[in-house]
C-alpha cells in the first residue's frame, strides 16, 4: 500500500517478521524494562545531533538551534509518559520505512534467536538478560516501548517540512497513519503506560523518582539537557503580604529541571568515570545491550589534538559480514556531533569497535570526501588501529579466556587486515591465533571451542629440527584438516602444521607470504620434501622403488587426462593410497568454490594425484598392470582412487552418481 497524502487515518498491517518480533517482545519477561526509556532518548539524542550539524551545513533550512533538548513529561493521572526533543525529525516516508517495518537485513534471524532464547529462558537454560540483550543486538530498540506501554504514538515533523506525521500502534498486528498539521518539528514518542507493579513488576514510569533514577544511571551522559517539570510546595506566606491568599489550598510551583550532568565522558580523566558509566555510553553509541570487553582512552596533544574513547565489544554484532553493515565510529570537533558510523577512521578489519573521535582541529563543515585526503584524518587512523591492536594484545597476554571467547567472535574479520593493512600486519600477526596439529595432540584443551590456539612466533619457537618453513593445510572444517591425508607424513615425523578453517584464510596466506623470512607453504600444494626434518622416517624406499612404478604413472596420467594433469608418487603419504594436490600456485579448491559463489567464473582447473607406493591398493594397481596393461578393471580402479583422493580432503565429485555405481560394482 502506498502512502496516501491526503489527511485522512490510514490503518496498516505490519510486515509479517515486524509483527512476529513485537509479539515475542510483549510476551516476553525483561530483567530491566528500564532500557526503554535509554533507547527513546537515544534516538532523540542521535536527532538533535543530526539537526544541528544539519543547520551547520545548511543556512536556509531555517532552524532554531539556539535551545536544542529532550523533555520528559509524565502525567500520573492519564498514564502517559511522552519523550520530545526538537531535533531533525521525520517524514512520512521515513516514518513507514523506520518505524512501521523494520527494513534491514537480519530481521528473520533476529526472530529465530529471539524465539530460541526465550524458549531456553522458560527452560531456565539462559538468564532473562539473554532476551534483552538480543534486542540491542539487533538494533530495534523503539520496539522495546511496548514493554512498558499498551499503546504508542509518534507524532514527528521534519525540519524544512509543513506538515507532520503521527503512528499509533497497540503493537498488536497494525498501525494507523495519518497527517499532523499541527506538529512541532521534532519527535514526541507518548506511550500510555501498562500498570506499574504486576507479574512483570514494572516500576511506576510516570513518577518523577523512577524518572530520575532511570535517567541518571542510562543517560547521564547525553551532550543535551533531558528536562522534566517538577511541581515543589510554594514558599509558606508571611504575615501581611498573605492578603488575599486561601489557608487551605495547596500552592505549589512548577519549574524545569535538567536531570543529566551532561558531560562528555571523552573529556574526563579515567578515573573520575565508573565502569556502569562507560558500559552506558558504549550501549549508546553502538545501540548494544551487551557489557564491553574493553575500554580504550586515547588523548593525543601536540600538531593537532583528539580524544577518543573506543570500545571492544563481548558480543557479535547480527551484520559484522553483511555487505550492508555500517561501520566506523562517531566523529565529533570541538565536542559538536559531525557524522555516525565515520569509516574513515576505522579500517573494515576494525569494523566491531565503536565509540568516539573529538577533533579540534578540524572544520564543522567537513565531508567524508575532504576526510579521504585529510592527513590528520590518516594520522589518527594509524595511532585508533595501532591502539586497539595493542590493546588485544594485552587481553592476549593478561586474560587468555576472555580472549579465546574474543577471537573466536571477531579473529577472521581481524584477518581481514592482513590482506588489506600493510602496515598494520605486524601487530595483526603478533595478536593472531591459529589452531594446529600440536593443539590438538598436545594439549588437554579439547575441541574448537576450547581450544587457546598458537601464535606464529610461538609455533615459529617450536619448529621441528631442520623445519625452515611454516607449514599450514586450508579446510572447510577443523576435522576435514585434521583427518586429510596431507597431513600423515607431517604427523609421522611430528612436524606441527597450522590448521586454517576460516574463510578468510583462504587469502591472507598468500598476501602475507612469509614471516620474519620464514615462507608459508601449504602442505597440500607443490613436492614435499621432508628429507632432514623432524623424527628420522625411512625414506630410501619409495626412492628406490620409483622406477618400477614409471609404466604405472605414466598410463594413469592418459586413462586420467580429463580429470588430472600428473599422477605421480607421494612423499606425503603413511596411511592413506591417494591424495589430490595443487601445483605451487594453484587456487585450493575451497577458494575456487568461494569465487564461483560470489559469481566469478573460472575456468576449470585439474590437479595432481599423488599415490602412496607402499600402499597395499597402489602396489597391487602395479602389479596388476605390470602383468596386463590391459586387464579389465584397471580402468575401473585407477577412476576409484582418483574419486576416492576428491573425497579425502573434502571436495567435490563431477559425476557422484557415476563413482557411486562405480563403488557399488566393484564390492
Amino acid at each position: 500500500m502506498s502512502p496516501q497524502t491526503s489527511g485522512a487515518a490510514e490503518t496498516r498491517e505490519f510486515q509479517a517478521e515486524t509483527r512476529q518480533l513485537l509479539d515475542l517482545m510483549i510476551h516476553s519477561i525483561y530483567s530491566n524494562p528500564d532500557t526503554f526509556l535509554r533507547e527513546v532518548i537515544s534516538n532523540s539524542s542521535d536527532a538533535l545531533d543530526k539537526l544541528r550539524l544539519a543547520a551547520l551545513q545548511d543556512s536556509s533550512l531555517g532552524v532554531d538551534t539556539s535551545d536544542l533538548h529532550i523533555e520528559l513529561i509524565p502525567d500520573e493521572q492519564a498514564r502517559t509518559l511522552t519523550i520530545r526533543d526538537n531535533g531533525i525529525g521525520m517524514s512520512r516516508d521515513e516514518v513507514v520505512d523506520l518505524i512501521g517495518t523494520l527494513a534491514k537485513s537480519g530481521t528473520g534471524q533476529m526472530r529465530e534467536a529471539l524465539a530460541a532464547a526465550r524458549a531456553a529462558q522458560e527452560s531456565g537454560e539462559a538468564s532473562e538478560q539473554v532476551t534483552a540483550d538480543l534486542i540491542g543486538q539487533f538494533g530495534i530498540g523503539f520496539y522495546s516501548t511496548f514493554m512498558v506501554a499498551d499503546a504508542v504514538t509518534l507524532v514527528t515533523r521534519r525540519a524544512g517540512e509543513t506538515t507532520g506525521t503521527r503512528w499509533t500502534s497497540g503493537g498488536e498486528g497494525t498501525y494507523t497513519i495519518e497527517e499532523a498539521p499541527d506538529a512541532p518539528q521534532g519527535t514526541s514518542v507518548i506511550l500510555q503506560l501498562k500498570p506499574a507493579g504486576g507479574d512483570a513488576a514494572l516500576p511506576d514510569y510516570a513518577a518523577e523518582s523512577t524518572l530520575r533514577r532511570v535517567v541518571r544511571t542510562y543517560s547521564d551522559f547525553i551532550a543535551w539537557p533531558i528536562r522534566m517539570e517538577v511541581e515543589r510546595p510554594a514558599p509558606e506566606p508571611t504575615g501581611d503580604d498573605d492578603e488575599g491568599n486561601d489557608p487551605g489550598a495547596e500552592n505549589t510551583l512548577t519549574e524545569t529541571v535538567t536531570l543529566n550532568s551532561q558531560k562528555a565522558l571523552w573529556t574526563r580523566p579515567r578515573s573520575e568515570v565508573t565502569d556502569e558509566e562507560y558500559a552506558e555510553f558504549y550501549r549508546h553509541v553502538s545501540h548494544a545491550w551487551d557489557e564491553p570487553l574493553e575500554t580504550i582512552t586515547l588523548k593525543a596533544e601536540g600538531t593537532f589534538e583528539y580524544q577518543a574513547l573506543l570500545f571492544l565489544p563481548t558480543q557479535v554484532p547480527f551484520d559484522l559480514f553483511s555487505p550492508d553493515t555500517k561501520r566506523g565510529v562517531q566523529l565529533y570537533v570541538r565536542r559538536v556531533f559531525i557524522m555516525d558510523d565515520c569509516e574513515e577512521l576505522v579500517p573494515p578489519f576494525l569494523r566491531f569497535v565503536k565509540g568516539i573521535v573529538d577533533a579540534q582541529d578540524l572544520s564543522l563543515n567537513v565531508s567524508r570526501e575532504i576526510l579521504q585526503q585529510d592527513r590528520q584524518i590518516r594520522a589518527i587512523r594509524k595511532r585508533l588501529v595501532k591502539r586497539v591492536l595493542q590493546t588485544i594484545e594485552q587481553i592476549r597476554t593478561d586474560r587468555p579466556e576472555e580472549f579465546r571467547a574474543f577471537w573466536k567472535n571477531f579473529g577472521a574479520v581481524l584477518k581481514e587486515g592482513l590482506i588489506s593493512d600493510v602496515d598494520a600486519r605486524e601487530q595483526l600477526l603478533a595478536v593472531s591465533t591459529f589452531a594446529s596439529t600440536r593443539a590438538a595432540s598436545d594439549d588437554a584443551t579439547g575441541g574448537d571451542d576450547d581450544e587457546v590456539g598458537t601464535t606464529i612466533a610461538e609455533y615459529t619457537s617450536r619448529m621441528a629440527e631442520g623445519q625452515e618453513e611454516i607449514y599450514y593445510l586450508t579446510g572447510t572444517s577443523r576435522a576435514a584438516v585434521e583427518n586429510s591425508p596431507h597431513l600423515e607424513a607431517f604427523r609421522a615425523r611430528g612436524v606441527e602444521v597450522l590448521v586454517l578453517t576460516d574463510p578468510v584464510d583462504e587469502v591472507w596466506v598468500d598476501a602475507v607470504g612469509e614471516v620474519d623470512g620464514r615462507r608459508l607453504r601449504s602442505v597440500a600444494k607443490g613436492d614435499v620434501d621432508l628429507s632432514g626434518i623432524g623424527s628420522p622416517a625411512e625414506e630410501e624406499k619409495d626412492q628406490a622403488d620409483s622406477a618400477e612404478f614409471t609404466g604405472l604413472l605414466e598410463w594413469l596420467g592418459e586413462e586420467l587426462s580429463d580429470e588430472v594433469k600428473q599422477v605421480r608418487l607421494s612423499q606425503r603419504l603413511t596411511e592413506s593410497a591417494a591424495c589430490m594436490v595443487g601445483d605451487e600456485f594453484d587456487m585450493t579448491p575451497q577458494l575456487e568454490a568461494m569465487y564461483r559463489a560470489s559469481g566469478m567464473e573460472l575456468p576449470a582447473s585439474k590437479r595432481i594425484l599423488e599415490l602412496n607406493p607402499s600402499h597395499p591398493l597402489v602396489e597391487r594397481l602395479r602389479s596388476q598392470y605390470s602383468e596386463d596393461p590391459s586387464a579389465p578393471g584397471l580402468a575401473d580402479t585407477a577412476r576409484l582412487l582418483s574419486g576416492a583422493a576428491v573425497l579425502a580432503e573434502g571436495g567435490t565429485l563431477a559425476d557422484p552418481a557415476a563413482f557411486a555405481k562405480l563403488l557399488v560394482d566393484r564390492i
